[in-house]
């Protein structure tokens, strides 16, 4: 390669790198300003709506004095932008507040939700890591056989699946696994009244995580199977890949390394929100099988009304989203090559 050609190659690859750095900060820019107006919402949120917490702290069957100070502590007597102003302050410095009631022995709301998430993230990145592989080998087999009755009865199933209501498939798994065969139990994350140590501790809590990770890999394996044969289905028909039948090239070989990492571009977009969803809070599973993860924290925070806590668990769920999302923009770049250009 002569120099010239070589400079020219080199100043062609340094523009995509300036206007794939443009594009990031780009992105980053926007993320941060919608972080911004969830943070609003998520203030506002609660001072309007009905039993809001200065209502909740009136109404303790206590003196003036006593509720004066209350609202006071809360800072619920300053202006309504000073108190965002302190609100945007305390979140920066990773201070969420005290809750209203105590959680695993605890009233710190930053401290209760560190404390949950890694029951949470765990069941996830299982259930996902099944649903994923699960979910492409059925997309794929029905890319392949589509139109005959293995694809008739796969995508069937996967509708089924992936409309099914969580609460229903739970109370199913529950009744089936739990009351009927005994096979796993029924809830919680250890059993109660036991102390294990070392391998058996471990074991005992991938056996509590058994049914709930199959209860919601179960169901996310159909939205991903759908998903990935549609898109195989448009990607075999492609001339690159009627290109790559006439050279000779196996079917395997042509699946593997053209048909696949082509389709597994919309699926990353899926994969990613659902990540963040599920982080968001399983409210529905994680409280049918008592999981002590971000789901169950949520729901016992809005039964009883602790709106320090939902705030913040709010505020989590809403930056997982927003982050997601800017990762999924940023790795696009490196998944597909088209959009460096």
């Amino acid at each position: 390669m002569s120099s010239a050609a070589f400079t020219k190659k080199a100043d062609l690859t340094r523009k995509r790198e300036n206007k794939m750095g443009k594009r990031i900060l780009k992105k980053f820019f926007f993320s941060c300003v919608t972080i911004f107006f969830v943070v609003a919402f998520n203030f506002f949120l609660f001072r309007i709506m009905p039993g809001n917490v200065e209502t909740i702290l009136t109404r303790a069957n206590t003196t003036e004095a006593v509720k004066q100070r209350l609202i006071e502590q809360a800072g619920l007597n300053k202006p309504i932008l000073t108190q965002f102003w302190i609100y945007i302050r305390d979140l920066l410095t990773g201070n969420f507040g005290e809750a209203f009631n105590s959680y695993d022995g605890s009233t710190n709301v930053l401290t209760i939700i560190i404390n949950r998430i890694p029951n949470t993230v765990i069941l996830l990145l299982c259930a996902e890591i099944f649903a994923i592989i699960v979910g492409l080998v059925i997309g794929v087999i029905c890319a392949q056989k589509r139109t005959t009755k293995l694809d008739t009865g796969l995508l069937s199933g996967s509708l089924v699946l992936y409309s099914m209501p969580t609460f229903w498939f739970a109370m199913l798994l529950i009744f089936i696994f739990c009351a009927t065969l005994h096979i796993f139990p029924t809830g919680g994350i250890f059993t109660p009244g036991r102390h294990f140590y070392g391998m058996a501790k471990v074991m005992d809590y991938l056996r509590h995580m058994i049914l709930p990770m199959l209860c919601m890999g179960v169901l996310m394996v159909g939205g991903y199977s759908i998903t990935m044969r549609s898109t195989m289905i448009n990607i075999l028909t492609e001339d690159y890949i009627n290109t790559a039948r006439a050279k000779g090239f196996s079917t395997s070989y042509i699946l593997f390394h053209h048909a696949i990492p082509n389709a597994m571009i919309p699926m990353a977009t899926i994969i990613a929100l659902n990540l963040a969803a599920i982080l968001g809070g399983a409210i529905q599973l994680e409280t049918l099988f008592s999981w002590q993860g971000l789901g169950q924290l949520m729901y016992e925070a809005l039964s009883r009304r602790d709106y320090p806590v939902l705030q913040g668990c709010f505020f989590i769920s809403a930056v997982a989203m927003i982050l997601a999302n800017f990762l999924m923009d940023v790795l696009y770049g490196f998944i597909d090559p088209r959009i460096r250009n």
